[in-house]
């Protein structure tokens, strides 16, 4: 027995030499059989013209910047930069005293090591702004969507959701439990029935975006509010593509449609109007953000956000908190460009907002259009399915406080000769 137990032993090392592995063939097709799969894949984007490149900006962050391959400057008409934050002096400054003082980042998560006095000033600050008990931080918006319902709501609970509603909203829903009731596009009527149907649940929480950023629409608050107050629900909303710039303060959709003591919660952004590095937040009830840091995921398996992040994130909303002004000049820039393009005969979805989708339907159409707008000094992005609805292509223009009317009226300029062009407009 011990013989052959022996002879065995010194027989499988050699195994591997006279004999191919079959683990390491069948690896290397499987290998193949993927890498094929996603190149048919990738090749079918090609050609439905969905392909989404990556232009190389070779500047910081602004409306005017220099892009890899084009010559001189560019005219930024893309970037959700709504404030001209992502540059500010004081903001940059800010910054760079916190990485001084704070170093690169914490290695950790908030409840081991990674919580500094920086990030507890942020977050009052935050709750300050959007006049609401408390904050916490993410280390996007993305992660204070996927974060949320999954510890608010149970299975005795249910979500109702505006089916156009961001990508991290829905996901953040499907990590729940709760029964999920997805009305129809603003429809007030459709909420309504879908209310009617959710009575016999524990909590009931209404869910939009407070501006949808693909289209520029804003979101119907005061009725969504009326009806939660008839059928006692709450409301949540995520402002990443209004906190800053809307309302009289900036504060807000719930701020411009005087509703902020009816909505209870808030979810939105730093890396749009806020400085535009990084970084996501809830504001709320106070023993909402409390259970937030207990069980909330992404929170607490997630890095707290870089110090450099944070100090240009505070100095930005101090800027908010000290003055409105750069808030009040979006409005008269924004209906200068859309009556503009109207006028011109494109046209222009949503409703006074920065946001100003200039809507073309054909995909291709959308990406030759935003190429030739390059070679015209503008940047923009052709956007199509998934990120809009296959058919609804576009070219999403977003004005900047930073932009100067004349940066506004060389953009219609350069649409109205790439619009002839290609048979847009006449």
């Amino acid at each position: 027995m011990l013989v052959r137990k022996a002879v065995r032993s010194l027989g499988n090392p050699l195994r591997g030499i006279f004999y191919p592995s079959v683990t390491v063939n069948r690896s290397q097709t499987a290998l193949a059989q993927a890498r094929s799969v996603l190149e048919n894949e990738l090749d079918t984007i090609r050609a439905g013209g969905t392909w989404k490149g990556e232009r190389i900006i070779t500047s910081k962050q602004g409306a005017h910047i220099y892009v890899d391959g084009s010559h001189g400057d560019i005219l930024n008409f893309c970037a959700n930069n709504y404030l001209g934050l992502s540059s500010h002096p004081a903001v940059v400054e800010a910054g760079v005293k916190a990485l001084q003082s704070y170093g690169a980042g914490l290695s950790s998560v908030r409840f081991i090591c990674g919580t500094q006095d920086i990030h507890k000033n942020l977050e009052r600050k935050l709750a300050e702004f959007h006049e609401r008990e408390d904050a916490i931080l993410y280390a996007s918006c993305f992660d204070a969507n996927a974060g949320l319902f999954e510890v608010l709501m149970g299975p005795e609970d249910a979500v109702l959701s505006d089916e156009l509603n961001h990508a991290s909203i829905i996901d953040g829903i499907r990590l729940c439990r709760a029964k999920r009731l997805r009305y129809r596009h603003l429809d007030l009527n459709d909420l309504e029935d879908k209310l009617k149907e959710a009575q016999s649940s524990r909590l009931r929480l209404i869910v939009t975006d407070g501006v949808f950023s693909m289209d520029g629409d804003v979101a119907p608050l005061k009725e969504i509010c009326d009806l939660s107050d008839r059928y006692g629900a709450m409301v949540f909303i995520d402002e990443c593509h209004a906190t800053g710039f809307l309302g009289p303060r900036g504060r807000g959709t719930d701020e411009l449609l005087g509703v902020m003591d009816r909505v209870q919660i808030v979810n939105s952004t730093l890396g749009k109007a806020l400085g535009g590095a990084a970084g996501g937040y809830t504001v709320g009830p106070k023993p909402l953000i409390d259970l937030l840091r207990q069980r909330s995921r992404p929170y607490l398996f997630s890095n707290s956000l870089p110090p450099p992040v944070v100090g240009c994130s505070t100095r930005a909303v101090e800027l908010l908190l000290e003055s409105n002004e750069i808030a009040q000049s979006m409005t008269a820039k924004t209906m200068r460009f859309r009556n503009a393009m109207t006028a011109a005969g494109f046209t222009i979805s949503g409703k006074l907002h920065p946001i100003c989708p200039v809507m073309l339907g054909d995909a291709r159409l959308a990406s030759l259009m935003a190429d030739d707008m390059l070679k015209l000094g503008v940047y923009v992005i052709g956007f199509s399915f998934p990120v809009v609805p296959k058919g609804k292509a576009r070219i999403r223009v977003q004005i900047s406080a930073a932009h100067s009317n004349e940066d506004i009226d060389r953009c219609v300029d350069a649409f109205i000769q790439t619009g002839r062009k290609h048979g847009v407009v006449s």
